[in-house]
């Protein structure tokens, strides 16, 4: 059943890669991780048919599922390797993890709804996915135990950088992160050389707040 369904959403998957490379993703790892991971899987019954538009859907919980664009640009900021060790905050529905799965060699993903982590967990699961690791909790403090990470990436917008992401930021790591008001933000790559870090912005973007106790409140 499952594989059937998967089958019946590849010609959906192949378009939708080729639409982000018309619109200039360039990274061929990048698009190969979205040709391979099946975005049907971690998007509700309700709206699964559209699950290869480019385009964010709800997902539960007040929350969404950005936009195949959103998650791909991420990425490519990213410059992963495959042998990176990444903490995303904010698994969401799951689907940048898996990304992030097969573009990495360890993920460490932290939620703090419940809910969505148990689901993600589930089809993360159920697709093979085995490199990860997940936490419920503040994603604001990071992951102290397993830091330092070659790449974070922030998948909510926070007003100023919490203090634990730069702290458990390797040498030469990059961190994506959207800041600004709760409304607007300018997604911010900082990269770690020594003591120093460099900030670049990468264009204006919308996401939900990032909530916890070195964010925003609840």
């Amino acid at each position: 059943m499952a594989a059937s369904v998967d089958n019946e959403f590849r010609g959906a998957r192949r378009h939708l890669v080729e639409l982000l490379q018309e619109q200039g993703i360039r990274d061929l790892a990048v698009l190969h991780a979205i040709d391979e991971v099946p975005r049907h899987r971690f998007i509700p019954s309700g709206v699964r048919h559209r699950a290869y538009e480019d385009s964010p859907l709800p997902i539960g919980s007040g929350q969404t599922i950005s936009q195949p664009m959103i998650h791909a640009r991420y990425l490519e900021l990213l410059h992963l390797t495959g042998d990176e060790k990444v903490l995303e905050i904010g698994t969401g529905s799951g689907y940048q993890t898996a990304l992030l799965a097969r573009m990495a060699a360890q993920v460490f993903s932290i939620e703090r709804i419940a809910p969505l982590l148990d689901r993600a967990r589930d089809v993360l699961g159920e697709i093979g996915v085995r490199n990860v690791s997940f936490l419920l909790g503040d994603g604001t403090l990071g992951w102290r135990q397993y830091a330092p990470f070659n790449a974070i990436l922030v998948s909510a917008a926070a007003p100023t950088v919490p203090p634990a992401y730069t702290e458990q930021l390797a040498e030469g790591g990059r961190l994506v992160i959207p800041l600004g008001d709760r409304d607007e933000q300018i997604l911010h790559v900082i990269t770690r050389r020594g003591d120093a870090l460099t900030q670049v912005e990468a264009g204006p973007v919308r996401f939900v707040p990032l909530l916890g106790k070195e964010s925003w409140e609840s």
